[in-house]
């Protein structure tokens, strides 16, 4: 059996550090994978005049599996969101971002253990109807919401939580106000939800959801949601269990999944041998999750929640007073 290529995009700021470190963990547990590195973002900007050159989105396609560091997308106009492109180019409609708590972070609870799952290719984000009018007096933005959007990110986080034993779904929703988008998103969530009888179901309305993840995050397990409100609530979780430092995020289409840091490129620590490579540590593990690689994806997690756990070597942000590189060190010698 031929090893599995992973596409390798390093990123802006932090990422090629962080990324080389999520490298070594792989290597270090044996996963004999050949890498193939692209380019994407400034660094691509800068090297061949594109933000998303044709050949990273060939190796993309062609490898189906990539491992991605965080990109930054200059701001103004002109520039469309890479992260954007991405999910609509390959059709990755299921954003999923689990949080769960490491003891020895500064994060305000514990035992969190949450997955958001936010539908990807839709409704404010669908690219549909942005448009600024009057001589710049007036904007507008349309959201787009299908039944077939709804239903199949639906199935998908209910399929999840059969998969991975867990109890609870809460469809997240705003049907109260906006009857229409949100409200072809709900009809469709209970429709799906009839059909998974072993897993519960609960409806929330999107303000209420922010308000009971901050005073009871403990009662949630699996969140389904659309993907303004997904982009929002992901980052709330993250927060509960200390920022996105500790949270990876994986974009999954039919055939196709990208598997990333979700924080920014930090370019003011960038070179500077201080990020805390967690996040797309993390994100490694839930990329082994979905090659069937369960084995190695819990060697990897046991090492990184023991080093967190035991403070040993790790960075600013987890307490600690050192580096990247020592703090992959830490990692290397528990697998």
């Amino acid at each position: 059996m031929s090893s599995q290529t992973i596409t390798v995009i390093k990123g802006d700021g932090i990422g090629p550090s962080i990324v080389e470190a999520a490298i070594q963990v792989l290597d270090k547990v044996g996963c004999n994978f050949n890498y193939e590195y692209v380019e994407a973002g400034l660094t691509a900007l800068e090297t061949t005049g594109e933000l998303l050159p044709q050949a990273t989105l060939d190796a993309i396609a062609r490898n189906k599996i990539t491992l991605k560091g965080p990109l930054t997308t200059p701001v103004g106009e002109g520039f469309t969101s890479i992260n954007v492109t991405l999910r609509k180019k390959f059709n990755l409609y299921s954003n999923v971002r689990p949080v769960i708590s490491f003891k020895g972070t500064k994060a305000r609870y514990e035992n969190i253990d949450i997955i958001t799952v936010r539908e990807n290719t839709e409704g404010m984000y669908s690219g549909a109807g942005q448009v600024v009018k009057n001589e710049g007096e007036l904007a507008e933005a349309m959201s787009v919401v299908t039944r077939e959007g709804s239903e199949r990110i639906v199935e998908f986080a209910f399929e999840l939580a059969r998969r991975e034993k867990r109890k609870k779904v809460t469809i997240v929703h705003k049907a109260n106000i906006l009857k229409s988008t949100s409200g072809l998103f709900l009809k469709t969530a209970r429709e799906v939800a009839l059909r998974y009888p072993d897993i519960q179901a609960s409806e929330m309305i999107v303000d209420n959801a922010c308000m009971q993840l901050v005073m009871n995050p403990q009662q949630f397990d699996v969140i389904v949601t659309t993907n303004l409100f997904g982009d929002i609530l992901s980052d709330l979780c993250a927060g509960l269990v200390g920022g996105l430092g500790m949270a990876p995020g994986a974009n999954i289409g039919k055939d196709c999944a990208i598997f990333e840091a979700v924080h920014g490129s930090a370019p003011d620590i960038a070179g500077k041998n201080l990020a805390n490579p967690s996040s797309v540590i993390l994100a490694s593990i839930q990329m082994l999750e979905y090659l069937g690689m369960k084995d190695k994806a819990e060697k990897i997690l046991a090492a990184l929640t023991d080093v967190i756990a035991s403070g040993d070597r790790t960075t600013r942000d987890l307490g600690g007073s050192h580096g990247t590189t020592d703090f992959t060190a830490a990692m290397l010698e528990r697998l």
